[in-house]
This record gives structure tokens, C-alpha cells and sequence, in this order.
């Protein structure tokens, strides 16, 4: 049986702002791997402890997106009870430093 995959505020702020970061709404390209990131996102549904948890939070795990310098971490906790994916943040995955509130 799949898991939910719901997408927190935070993380939906973090969409829209990379789609006007990447500028997807004049790049096929940008468009096309802003929706493979989306896409990646919704695998979670199926095997959502297959990523490694965060080095930030125990609790947290993350899926990695793209190739450097363009690597995204999709930030995200299971709750396996409710067989759900809650999808908290979405950052670059490099040069950065993650505060991760929840």
C-alpha cells in the first residue's frame, strides 16, 4: 500500500520560489527539471525509508535531486503509522548550511 505524499507550506514556498529561480516559466529545459523534481518527489510514495536520514535530524530523511551544482534535497518525514510522507523543505544541497525547524 502507498503513503501519502502531502507537501508542507514551507516546502510549496520552496517550489515556487526555485520555479522563478531556475526561470521554468521561459525554459522548456528548467521546466522539464522543475517537474522531475516534483516527480521524484511523489516516489516517495512507494519506498519513502529508502533515502538516508539527515545528518541534521535523526527524524528527517532526505531524497537528493539533480547533479552538482544543481543538487536539490527534498527534506522529508515519514510517518509510518499513518503511512503517510510529509515533505517539509527543499534546498540546494550545496554550500549551505540547514536549519531544519519542525
Amino acid at each position: 500500500m502507498a503513503y501519502l505524499v502531502r507537501i508542507a507550506a514551507r516546502a510549496e514556498r520552496d517550489l515556487a520560489s526555485l520555479y522563478q529561480q531556475i526561470d521554468a516559466p521561459n525554459s522548456v529545459a528548467a521546466r522539464r527539471w522543475y517537474q522531475g523534481l516534483k516527480q521524484a518527489m511523489m516516489t516517495l510514495a512507494n519506498r519513502p525509508n529508502r533515502c538516508p536520514v539527515t545528518p541534521e535530524k535523526k527524524t528527517l530523511r532526505h531524497l537528493l535531486y539533480g547533479e552538482k551544482p544543481y543538487l536539490y534535497r527534498i527534506i522529508y518525514r515519514v510517518n509510518s503509522r499513518r503511512r503517510q510522507v510529509d515533505v517539509l523543505h527543499i534546498r540546494h544541497g550545496q554550500g549551505e548550511s540547514f536549519v531544519l525547524l519542525t
